[in-house]
């Protein structure tokens, strides 16, 4: 249990006042150090970590919800896969990882367009989905923003 608590709470990162904006950074972080490693510059690499980060943290949410209730601020894992999701396939650059970032946060704190309904689902489900649905929404605003930026300023 001391395990999950400790993955959960991404190394205690989750005890922390504003735990979960010190994940995402930590996260960005770590992103931004995978773009620097060349042999990890395949895209897939990011996408296969975000997988499993996502369906750890719905294993270690379910089992650390008996001691620290359903939804803990504790538990900061579903910020690492939702910081993960807004970067997935995204151009490696420091401002679209900043913009991430900052999207990312808006999502899952504001919580509008249906991300509050994904905490309805049961247990570590609804708890990893709700940043899942903010990852994927940021992501699709980088792309915008991408897309937009190439057009008429790239």
């Amino acid at each position: 249990m001391k395990f999950n608590k400790i993955i959960a709470s991404i190394c205690g990162i989750g005890f922390l006042k504003g735990g979960g904006t010190y994940a995402a950074i930590v996260t960005c972080g770590g992103i931004w150090l995978l773009w620097q490693c060349a042999a990890l510059q395949n895209p897939f690499y990011l996408l296969a970590i975000t997988i499993i980060i996502t369906l750890w943290g719905v294993y270690v949410s379910n089992k650390v919800e008996p001691d620290w209730g359903e939804d803990s601020s504790r538990v900061v894992i579903d910020e690492v896969a939702g910081m993960l999701i807004t970067m997935v396939f995204i151009p490696k650059n420091l401002y679209f990882l900043l913009a991430g970032l900052v999207l990312f946060r808006f999502f899952d704190i504001v919580k509008p367009l249906g991300i509050r309904k994904m905490e309805a689902l049961p247990s570590g489900t609804g708890v990893m989905m709700d940043d899942v649905l903010a990852g994927v929404y940021s992501n699709i605003l980088l792309w915008v923003g991408y897309l937009v930026w190439m057009k008429f300023g790239g």
